[in-house]
């Protein structure tokens, strides 16, 4: 089997050119959004997985893959204004809908549950500060950085670059937040794992909690591995 990927290769690079690759590194809880620019081997080391396992496994599945590409949009040469549309319309509207209809959800379990299971008090707090940040995050996104770039991409200025790659570096800073705050709802609930005595709501909530993790996994991947580094490219663009 030729083997494409390697451990030294980048988890974020890797799901550019593979995006199926996501399902394996969450089947190995392997972070892939906001740790995406290190190298595959640092994160096998720390998590002790097999080096062989998995990028067999990744290699595997590539060849499988490969035959349907040419059906996938290449999100590296799409233009801008098709990446952020795709955002948008995907994640902001995803996380604008299901963000109230959650916070509904946490809090019930909170008050039906909270005396018996005190980690929901963390839950609900972890949440909410989470919920916060995105809503501020996305109307920064919206309305500050994303018409920036469309500006940008109808007329080039390195004043427009600059105030977009300003942006994006307290963006990427908020990304970082959010994925510790991600983590950190995993390891309170003992991986989104309703307690034999949950009642359904219980085990709705860790479910839609396990889906706002993986729909905000990919968004951040979207961004901070393929949107943000394009422009970044560019950043010496307009000395020449």
């Amino acid at each position: 089997m030729n083997h494409i990927f390697s451990s030294a290769d980048t988890i974020g690079n890797i799901v550019v050119n593979f995006p199926k690759a996501i399902d394996t590194f969450k089947e190995y809880n392997i972070d892939f959004c906001c740790g995406g620019h290190r190298p595959l081997a640092e994160a096998l080391k720390e998590q002790n997985l097999s080096e062989a396992t998995v990028i067999d496994k990744l290699n595997e599945e590539y060849e499988s893959f490969k035959d349907s590409i040419h059906s996938e949009i290449d999100w590296r040469t799409a233009s801008y204004s098709q990446l952020i549309d795709y955002i948008v319309q995907k994640h902001h509207t995803y996380l604008q809908n299901e963000l109230p209809a959650l916070g509904q959800l946490v809090s019930k379990i909170l008050r039906v549950h909270g005396e018996h299971h005190i980690e929901l008090t963390k839950v609900h707090k972890l949440f909410n500060s989470l919920r916060t940040e995105l809503e501020s995050h996305l109307i920064k996104e919206e309305e500050i950085l994303f018409p920036k770039i469309k500006q940008y991409e109808k007329d080039p200025s390195p004043e427009l670059l600059n105030k977009a790659l300003k942006t994006i570096t307290e963006l990427e800073n908020e990304h970082t937040g959010a994925g510790d705050v991600l983590k950190e709802l995993r390891r309170i609930t003992d991986q989104y794992m309703t307690p034999p005595d949950g009642c359904t709501t219980y085990s709705l909530t860790y479910q839609k909690l396990y889906e706002l993790e993986s729909d905000l996994f990919q968004h951040i991947h979207m961004e901070n591995n393929i949107l943000f580094p394009r422009l970044q490219a560019l950043k010496g663009a307009h000395t020449h």
